[in-house]
């Protein structure tokens, strides 16, 4: 494994985790109201396209990361969809 591939793992490593952080929050406290979805909705396209990318390339550290990143995006959103529709029942809310 060469240098620059080594590079690209501990990059990919290191933004793939600052994402765990938000996603114990949301999962622990349950608390939603700070949780952007158009953001969130945007950065996984984004992220999906990076993985799409990094398989055409054949980029282990892209494909890596953004398989991981996207999995927690889409664990987050899901997350803040759920509660705020429990939230707006709750409150009577027609969806």
């Amino acid at each position: 494994m060469g240098l620059t591939t080594i590079l690209g793992f501990i990059a990919a490593t290191l933004t793939t985790l600052s994402f765990v952080p938000q996603a114990l929050t949301v999962l622990r406290s349950k608390d939603v109201s700070g949780v952007s979805v158009t953001m969130y909705t945007l950065f996984s396209a984004g992220v999906a396209l990076w993985l799409v990318y990094g398989v055409l390339v054949w980029s282990g550290p892209v494909i890596v990361a953004n398989a991981i990143t996207l999995a927690l995006c889409l664990l987050i959103l899901r997350t803040v969809r759920r509660r705020r529709s429990e939230a707006s029942k709750t409150r009577g809310d027609e969806t």
